[in-house]
């Protein structure tokens, strides 16, 4: 079976605008994504889907949780994302498929279907402000919020105070990257790998290969 590519991986490393870069982006592949649907009222389905992560799923609304399975992003009040080591992820789906039998609930693997990209760097609230309407300023370190990017959907993840990481559909890839890359233009961008750009919530959960730097499977 032919390898699998992140779809930024054709993008150049290093100078993406001028220099100097105020900004240092990264991809963050090699991820696994599954998405849970169930009822946080029904208790059977947060007793079932605490038992494999290690902890109950987030309720209020734009929580994240780090936990042993991942990390849990809050989607909705019936939804949320498990990012997970990829080499985790038919271990934990299949953990979850079993838990929630019986279940008025559904897990889905979607790793084929996002990716991430880890942005940092001083100006890179400055830089969301020409891409979301969403007051970003406004949302709590360690929480994140679905917004649209132009004609694109994105989940920001602000993970700590030096910069945030963004999660979106991989066949919306190159189209957003266009417009981080223009919209940095003022301040300066780099694309390095991901052990040059670290997340505090998703680079733990990378691979060995995509912590070496080898962008090769998303």
């Amino acid at each position: 079976m032919p390898e699998l590519r992140s779809p930024l991986a054709h993008l150049p490393l290093g100078p993406a605008t001028r220099e100097p870069a105020a900004l240092t982006a990264a991809e963050l592949p090699d991820l696994g994504y599954l998405v849970l649907r169930g009822r946080q009222d029904d208790a059977a389905f947060m007793a079932a889907t605490a038992a494999v992560l290690g902890a109950p799923l987030p309720t209020r609304p734009r929580a994240v949780l780090r936990c042993a399975a991942g990390v849990v992003l809050w989607q909705s009040p019936d939804e949320w994302w498990l990012l997970c080591a990829r080499d985790q992820r038919d271990r934990l789906l299949q953990g979850l498929q079993t838990a929630l039998a019986g279940c008025f609930a559904q897990v889905v693997d979607n790793s084929g279907g996002f990716t991430s990209l880890r942005v940092s760097g001083l100006p890179h609230l400055q830089l969301l402000r020409h891409l979301t309407p969403y007051d970003v300023e406004a949302l709590p370190h360690g929480d994140c919020v679905s917004t649209v990017v132009s004609k694109a959907s994105m989940t920001i993840l602000r993970s700590d105070p030096a910069g945030v990481a963004l999660v979106f559909r991989r066949s919306f890839a190159d189209y957003l990257w266009r417009l981080v890359e223009r919209s940095a233009r003022p301040y300066g961008l780099r694309l390095v790998e991901a052990r040059q750009c670290p997340d505090a919530f998703l680079s733990p959960l990378l691979s060995a290969s995509a912590k070496l730097g080898q962008r090769k499977a998303a």
